[in-house]
């Protein structure tokens, strides 16, 4: 029987997500790729090897070292991998392609050699060992032709075909395919490289076979037979899982490994919204669309920057403004002038405000305000409402009792880390409660009460100026904390709309429109302290923030971005209730017209949640319960964001009505308040 000539094209990159650079680690100072060459190289049955990567400038020492050592090469298309193979094919004018991926270093020669009698001799147009596997991962071969693949680049547009080149190959020619089995199944044991853990299980095994790169399948199946153990350091990990995995959910597990907590803010966590799923990084963004780093374009009707992109993302002028003042210098040894200009527009904007401090961060921030507010009064202890941030003034708070700041935002804050000697110097007391605070005042020495003007709920029964006189009475501080809320209602703090002054407020999120800027501001006789106390930081001095934060009030003035966003909020707040009451369900609908959060009022509530968040993403949506709204949330997306929430609302009042929720939901459930992650 004549063999078909059949030649190997080994898919390689150094740009790997989870594993950068995995295809040149080396195992005793060979470098994986030389590995599975050498293995490549003692076949009887191929007649060329081939190395395709692509123009990814990443891959140059790849390229490299393919020159130096000889081997020939290909040069192709990064994201359309199935043009890449046709390309290769074509330059080579191969026949047949065996298809190995460069993270299989242990791919046998004597089975490659088995595999292509079996293709030859049944004159087949695809072979593999992996539908369904029965293999080791790491022993995957495909051979097929190059009629196959010029079919396959010629009628598929799907990305999923063209980045793993032979799906559309294995649905089109069924009938003239075969797939090898192996006599027992293995297909759970991990012997390629796409992780840390594959890496490190791949040098013991050579370490155990002495360092022979020619070591056998045989001989690896005998170990696994002998030593089940051997190969428990990467059974966590999923075959072929980063073929379904995102780019960004790739990078967030390797992200998850050298960052605590997967990244820099709890809000932001994948988990918070779809664990396993959720896009998690974005290449760009701009208006209300954010891309992912698969270039996939999503509308963002969740959390806008948590919430400090009132103008959209990417706002021309801001970002002109900025970039013009980058050009110029964004730090030197001395002062920015734009954080005078800013100052002066803060304290026109709020004219009862005499003084003003610059930071970069919320949580930061109100560690200022309090750190003032405490060497004005002379007191450490603080009454709080509301949520201020991760600081341990306020997380202290939950040293008497961990459960002390929930319905503060977020639940089981874990203090862990806060000096036990701040216990009792954090009090929490309820919005819209006065006599809660009033308790606490009587029972403690308060130099300070610091509290959200509104957040979820609307101040009643005077709230707000009942507050405001209790501190004035009993000479104290009071602090509004307005992070989220300044800029939605009002321009400026909404405290203004209640007709309410406090001693000292913070602004921040919105007021840059994206750059980070938050300010303190505050009358005479208590911002003085911040001369007397050491609060100073290099980069509150630099200055893209106040520019961005000039443009941004500029803007928002002239475009009265408070009223648009108001009454934007108010129509979705509307048509999510109208929604909710044609299905008969029982939602509770809060927050600030531009700041919205809906709830269903059911046991499983968490997980219909993630239903919402599942579909839309589906529908190329960013949602949860939550909304903040910006300008650029036009009626058109808002129709279609409402259209799409109808449906799923419908399926919803069907599980309350007995279908199984728990079959509709794809992944793990999202995560509620704070938990600590597993990396």
């Amino acid at each position: 029987m004549a063999l078909k000539e059949v030649s190997a094209i080994v898919q390689a990159r150094m740009g790997s997500i989870r594993f950068p650079g995995k295809v040149l680690s080396k195992i005793n100072g060979v470098p994986l790729i030389e590995i599975l060459i050498q293995r490549l190289k003692k076949s009887k049955n191929l007649k060329h090897i081939i190395v395709a990567t692509s123009n990814d400038p990443n891959n140059k020492k790849l390229i490299q070292w393919c020159k130096k050592n000889k081997i020939n090469f290909f040069i192709g298309n990064e994201e359309d991998v199935l043009k890449r193979f046709y390309d290769c094919a074509t330059k080579y004018k191969i026949k047949n392609i065996l298809r190995i991926t460069a993270d299989c270093p242990l791919s046998d020669p004597e089975m490659i050699d088995e595999a292509i009698k079996i293709y030859s001799k049944k004159k087949l147009d695809y072979l593999s060992n992996t539908n369904p596997p029965t293999y080791p991962d790491g022993f995957d071969l495909e051979i097929f032709n190059y009629k196959a693949l010029t079919i396959a680049l010629n009628n598929t547009v799907l990305s999923n075909d063209r980045e793993h080149v032979t799906p559309f190959i294995i649905r089109k020619f069924k009938d003239s395919s075969l797939n090898i089995r192996n006599t027992k199944n293995l297909s759970n044991y991990r012997l390629t490289v796409d992780e840390v853990e594959d890496y490190k299980l791949i040098k013991k095994l050579f370490n155990y076979f002495n360092n022979d790169i020619g070591v056998s399948f045989l001989q690896i199946s005998n170990l696994i037979n002998d030593d089940n153990n051997f190969f428990t350091g990467n059974k966590h990990l999923t075959r072929n899982i980063g073929q379904t995995m995102s780019t960004g959910q790739k990078l967030y597990k390797r992200a998850k490994k050298i960052i605590p907590g997967g990244n820099m803010l709890l809000s932001k966590r994948p988990e918070m919204f779809l664990p396993n799923i959720w896009p998690s990084y974005y290449s760009k963004a701009i208006g209300c669309h954010i891309w992912s780093l698969d270039n996939i374009k999503y509308t963002d009707m969740s959390i806008m920057g948590i919430g400090t992109n009132i103008l959209g993302y990417a706002r021309k002028e801001v970002d002109e403004a900025v970039i013009a003042n980058i050009k110029n210098g964004n730090m030197s040894s001395l002062n920015c002038p734009e954080e005078v200009y800013l100052a002066e527009k803060l304290i026109e904007i709020h004219p009862w405000a005499n003084q003003v401090k610059f930071a970069r961060a919320g949580g930061e921030a109100l560690a200022i305000a309090v750190r003032i507010s405490r060497s004005y009064s002379k007191k450490d202890e603080v009454a709080i409402c509301g949520y201020h941030g991760w600081h341990d003034w306020y997380l202290s708070a939950n040293l008497a009792n961990k459960k002390n700041l929930n319905n503060h935002l977020l639940n089981d804050l874990n203090p862990i880390g806060i000096p036990e000697c701040l216990k009792n110097t954090s009090h929490s007391f309820q919005y819209n409660d006065i006599e809660s605070l009033e308790k606490i005042i009587s029972e403690r020495s308060i130099g300070t009460v610091v509290m959200e003007v509104s957040r979820g709920i609307k101040p009643k029964n005077n709230f707000l100026q009942n507050v405001r006189d209790l501190t004035r009475k009993n000479n104290i501080v009071l602090v509004f904390d307005e992070c989220t809320s300044g800029f939605r209602e009002t321009y400026g703090g909404i405290h203004t709309k209640y007709e309410v002054n406090p001693d000292i407020c913070m602004l921040g999120k919105a007021l840059g429109n994206g750059y980070a800027i938050t300010a303190i501001i505050g009358i005479n006789e208590v911002m003085k302290e911040a001369q007397s106390s050491f609060i100073s930081s290099t980069f509150w001095s630099e200055r893209s923030g106040p520019t961005a934060a000039l443009k941004t009030l500029e803007i928002m003035k002239k475009e009265k971005s408070w009223i648009s966003i108001t009454n934007i909020g108010k129509s979705i707040k509307l048509k999510l209730k109208k929604i909710a009451d044609k299905y008969d369900l029982n939602i509770d609908i809060s927050g600030l017209d531009p700041l919205i959060n809906f709830k269903f009022l059911y046991d499983d509530w968490q997980k219909y949640k993630t239903y919402i968040t599942q579909e839309m993403l589906k529908k190329n949506y960013l949602a949860s319960n939550l909304i903040y709204v910006s300008t650029v949330h036009n009626e058109d997306i808002i129709d279609e964001y409402i259209n799409h929430m109808s449906e799923i609302f419908k399926k919803i009042r069907e599980f309350e009505d007995g279908l199984d929720v728990n079959k509709y939901i794809d992944n793990e459930i999202s995560h509620e308040g704070f938990q600590k992650l597993i990396s």
